[in-house]
């Protein structure tokens, strides 16, 4: 029997989903136990990608930090103490703080893969797996054309290559940061009209949003960096550093948020949200 458990936290996009299942199923076989767990918010993104591979969907309490990741190694390791005991358990997320289960399964004589893109996988988990399984390549390398794609692993290496996970993030474009004026500025003699202060919020400052529930389109760009270069982000990515840094609720929801500034992001795909990115300027 093989056993895939998904952190939907993490490998939070479906696309990302439908690749590892058709590869693990092409590579390994059929998948007897599917099941994904996260927030609701994070689930409620997968639901075509559930429905389609009749993934059991397992709703974590927005209680703190890692309780997704508890929820999904207890039942990993009820998995390991039934009869029969599973040949493969796959763990879909790239996170360190799964190592100290996978080297209890292993002791257990449980084959261990991982699944996860590649920037989001901690270099000093690889070595504990039995295998590593990278999707979303080519979606990484879109986003920054200057990193290679990962070199494939040889045919009778188990384990995947450090360098492999050592993929750096994509890089944000950097943009020249640019004085805010503040209220104790004196007046010049000759005003001019006030220049936006970054390229990247040009549109904010083309059409003054009001603050909603205290929060501007500068301090969510602040609290998370990676949507200033303009590139589709997964959107459980972004709500998790909106409640690190404090801006967001544990039990809000982030497209609320940003549907609240309808000139400065976009949301996709309609129906369901799971993308969220920093509208480009208007021409």
């Amino acid at each position: 029997m093989r056993v895939f458990l998904i952190d939907a936290d993490n490998l939070s996009s479906p696309g990302w989903v439908d690749e590892a299942f058709k590869a693990l199923e092409t590579a390994e076989g059929s998948i007897a136990v599917r099941r994904a767990y996260g927030s609701a918010e994070n689930l409620k993104g997968l639901a075509d990608t559930l429905r389609t591979w009749a993934i059991r969907p397992f709703v974590n309490l927005s209680l703190s930090k890692n309780t997704t990741d508890i929820a999904l190694a207890a039942d990993a390791m009820a998995f390991a103490c039934q009869q029969p005991t599973p040949a493969m358990i796959v763990i879909g997320s790239g996170d360190a703080d799964f190592v100290p289960l996978v080297v209890r399964l292993r002791e257990r004589g449980i084959q261990v893969v991982c699944v996860t893109e590649a920037s989001k996988m901690a270099p000093e988990a690889v070595p504990a797996y039995d295998r590593v399984l990278y999707v979303g390549h080519a979606a990484s390398a879109r986003r920054s054309s200057p990193v290679p794609a990962p070199a494939a692993a040889p045919a009778k290496a188990r384990r995947a290559a450090p360098a492999v996970a050592t993929v750096p993030k994509a890089a944000a474009k950097k943009v020249p940061a640019k004085k805010t004026a503040t209220r104790n500025e004196a007046p010049t003699a000759s005003p001019a009209p006030k220049a936006p202060a970054r390229k990247t919020t040009e549109r904010a400052t083309e059409k003054p949003v009001a603050p909603a529930d205290g929060l501007t389109v500068p301090r969510i760009l602040a609290a998370v960096p990676a949507l200033e270069a303009g590139t589709w982000q997964p959107l459980g990515d972004v709500a998790k550093a909106l409640r690190d840094g404090g801006l967001l609720g544990k039990s809000a929801l982030s497209t609320k948020l940003f549907k609240k500034f309808p000139a400065q992001f976009e949301l996709r795909p309609g129906r369901q949200p799971n993308e969220v990115r920093l509208a480009p300027p208007l021409a």
